[in-house]
């Protein structure tokens, strides 16, 4: 009986990918490709459009494997690659646009009671204008500080602030107005 083996390390893959092996390229889609089309909807509210960006973001990553060192998480470097693969389209399309405030008020929302579905929440997210959009799933989602959103976006470090503080407001409201409607209090 011969045994095949069916996993490879991600290491091997990576450099086989590396080495323009299409079947190892076809295994990093495959595996990665769900989770990065998800990410890639956090900033792209239609699904198609989304879907294209993630393939064209798909090619740049098979484009700088040699890049990727090996320090971090393989699939994080693969997150990043659509995320500034999002924002670049959004820039080109004029619908990225923040408002410059130094001024913010930091507001808490609390979850906890809530109970939303994903599409949901995805639906609540995608309401908020795409700067709002823009700056919450940087902040909220993928974890930058307002530092590194400002430094990516080319804005101020307080416009950043605020932008976050108008979308977590204008949120919170969308979920009382969803709760009082849920509750027949509409």
């Amino acid at each position: 009986m011969k045994v095949i083996n069916l996993y490879y390390q991600e290491s091997e893959i990576i450099q086989k990918a590396i080495e323009n092996n299409r079947k190892a390229q076809e295994q990093i889609y495959v595996k990665f490709s769900p989770k990065m089309l998800s990410v890639c909807r956090l900033y792209i509210k239609d699904m198609q459009l989304a879907e294209d960006i993630m393939i064209t973001a798909f090619m740049k990553v098979f484009s700088n494997l040699k890049s990727f060192e090996s320090k971090g998480s393989f699939e994080g470097w693969i997150r990043r690659i659509m995320v500034n693969e999002c924002i670049s389209f959004l820039r080109t399309q004029s619908k990225f646009q923040t408002i410059e405030f130094e001024n913010y008020k930091e507001t808490a929302i609390s979850y906890s009671d809530t109970e939303f579905s994903v599409e949901e929440i995805q639906s609540l997210i995608d309401n908020l204008p795409e700067g709002y959009k823009l700056i919450f799933n940087l902040y909220a989602i993928e974890g930058f500080k307002h530092h590194e959103i400002a430094t990516l976006l080319s804005i101020n470090e307080g416009t950043s602030k605020s932008q976050l503080s108008h979308a977590r407001k204008l949120l919170k409201e969308q979920i009382l107005k969803m709760k009082k409607h849920q509750n027949g209090t509409e």
